[in-house]
């Protein structure tokens, strides 16, 4: 979406807001006023023993995200991610804090921010406290509840031993068996496990995989779909996988296959190439969408 829609786009697509635009204003007044008040009623209980283990955990894991990135190593901006990560788990009990978490926060963040940064500024290197306290507050609330509606959509991949991921790289590695056998053998002849380097694109959304300005070109594909978090995630890690079969299949061992796969070479990747990845996810999604057998994995 063009920067100047994706703000408004994003709130509605993810669930936030209502279509009826007359009651947008009324709905976003009383979703910040909620959010703030579960600040109030839950984050001065991080000490507490019951709790001290999440906000330990979320508390070393934000000082690591997007290391490359200076918006990220503020310190006010950390500290609106600390109290987003820490009252989403303790309103989710179920899963609670998962590592990794705190990148699903990152693309609302930026997108809501990029709205009040000036043209000539850049929104990677932007110094937030720039911005009136009450703008920031409006983001944190808004990055709050759009994280939240996309966790509800794809919440068993942090439930206990994550059983959503487990089953989506199933998925995935009998998909690419049948899409590219020659791939699939070759990693299996390596002693290659799907789940050794699949587990974070599912548990970050190939966050760690891509630039920050490709995932937010991504999201507005996954927001614009329906179960685009879940079910064409898979596809675009299919396509994502297959992009880079020649290189793989150049490797002949276990260590430069998962040196290559942990270190794809996506930093200088653009628009460009995340239009081609989604198109080449949507041809996968037609072909297999009328034999959902074909995607069963194998028992």
């Amino acid at each position: 979406f063009p920067p100047k829609c994706a703000p408004l786009t994003w709130r509605l697509l993810a669930g936030y807001l209502p279509a009826n635009s007359e009651r947008r204003a009324a709905v976003l007044e009383r979703k910040r006023e909620e959010y703030f008040n579960f600040v109030k009623q839950y984050y001065d209980t991080r000490n507490e023993d019951i709790h001290q283990e999440t906000y330990r955990q979320i508390h070393i894991d934000i000082p690591r995200m997007s290391p490359l990135v200076p918006l990220f190593q503020q310190e006010s901006v950390q500290q609106i991610f600390e109290r987003i990560l820490y009252i989403w788990a303790i309103r989710h009990p179920a899963s609670g804090y998962v590592q990794g978490m705190n990148d699903l926060v990152t693309p609302f963040f930026v997108v809501f921010l990029q709205e009040h940064v000036p043209k000539e500024a850049e929104v990677e290197t932007f110094m937030v406290d720039r911005l009136e306290q009450s703008v920031l507050q409006d983001i944190e609330a808004d990055s709050f509840w759009c994280m939240s509606k996309l966790l509800d959509g794809i919440q068993d991949n942090y439930t206990f031993a994550q059983p959503g991921i487990q089953s989506k790289v199933n998925t995935l590695k009998e998909l690419i068996q049948r899409i590219d056998a020659p791939l699939h053998d070759h990693l299996s002849r390596h002693c290659v496990e799907f789940l050794q380097f699949t587990f974070r694109w599912m548990n970050n959304l190939l966050m760690r995989e891509l630039p920050l300005h490709c995932t937010i070109r991504l999201w507005d594909t996954y927001l614009a779909e329906p179960e685009g978090f879940s079910t064409f995630h898979l596809y675009v890690c299919a396509a994502f996988l297959r992009y880079w079969s020649s290189a793989l299949l150049r490797e002949r061992d276990f260590q430069g296959l998962m040196l290559l796969l942990q270190n794809l070479p996506t930093y200088d990747w653009g628009n460009e190439e995340i239009t081609l990845l989604v198109a080449e996810a949507y041809r996968l999604k037609y072909t297999f969408a009328d034999a959902p057998n074909h995607l069963q994995a194998r028992k």
